[in-house]
């Protein structure tokens, strides 16, 4: 039977994770999953009034060596050539609006301690924002499994679900294998066929219930490797030979809702309680 074999946290946004043995999840994911985000300070995307905008991996590589920490106070930082910072948690005062992939998200900026260090380390002008607590950003609802589904600051979904098969018949076609944190999956799952992600569309873990609503298709930031921040042309050139389907950009995982507030587990087993028609 699937079981989850391993589980994951990214508490800023293309920021390096961290595994968990346990996981607790509210209404946004596994709490305080991209619970915060690195911005640009110069408004829109030229300098203009505007939403602030989301610096990723995609643009500021070096992000991924970048290591949070949770603490029941805040959130301890370190990173190559830094020394540690540990910021409080601000959950009040003035929010600031950011653009992620459209939808505009209300951030409470974490304060200049957390801007120096963060504009320091990628030579920038930029600001690290929590997600605002009394914020609800929708998840679309194309593909919402319910009404009040809801996300933080990840691209669209609570959860990313992929499993260790996957990956392996990934690196069966690759010349230098690769890790799972390139994929930064929420949760990761064994004893199953390659990509079966895909085929289900209800399971239970526990007393929770996930559904499996989009194939999640693959940006550049798969390309960053988590252990050095340098850029290459794999997964993305190997993906699209065979898992394009006809989308703009090759899928690997499957992106995920689950129904209710919960706890899951390392080794906990999946069961699935409906498969789509096809994948």
């Amino acid at each position: 039977m699937p079981y989850i074999s391993s589980l994951n946290v990214y508490p800023v946004k293309s920021c390096a994770g961290h595994e968990l043995t346990r996981a607790e999840l509210d209404a946004r994911g596994i709490r305080d999953d991209r619970s915060w985000i690195v911005v640009g300070d110069g408004g829109g995307s030229h300098g203009t009034p505007g939403p602030l905008r989301p610096l990723t991996q995609r643009e500021s590589p070096a992000l991924a060596l970048v290591q949070p920490a949770l603490s029941p106070g805040g959130l301890a930082l370190s990173a190559p050539g830094m020394e540690d910072l540990t910021v409080p948690r601000i959950e009040e005062g003035p929010a600031r609006n950011v653009d992620v992939w459209g939808d505009l998200c209300d951030g409470i900026d974490q304060g200049d301690g957390a801007a120096e260090w963060f504009s320091t380390y990628l030579d920038a002008s930029c600001r690290l924002l929590r997600f605002s607590p009394d914020f609800v950003r929708p998840v679309d609802p194309d593909y919402a499994a319910r009404p009040g589904d809801q996300v933080g600051f990840a691209d669209g979904f609570p959860l990313l679900v992929i499993s260790e098969a996957s990956l392996a018949d990934l690196n069966a076609r690759l010349e230098t294998p690769l890790r799972m944190n390139r994929f930064r999956p929420n949760v990761v799952v064994a004893d199953c066929p390659p990509y079966a992600e895909d085929t289900w569309k209800r399971v239970r873990a526990g007393d929770l219930e996930i559904d499996l609503v989009k194939p999640c298709g693959r940006c550049a930031t798969t390309l960053v490797e988590q252990e050095s921040g340098t850029t290459g042309k794999e997964p993305l050139r190997t993906l699209s030979t065979y898992r394009k389907f006809d989308r703009p950009a090759p899928s690997f995982g499957h992106n995920a809702v689950h129904r209710s507030p919960g706890v899951l587990e390392a080794g906990m087993a999946i069961q699935i309680l409906d498969m789509r028609e096809s994948a």
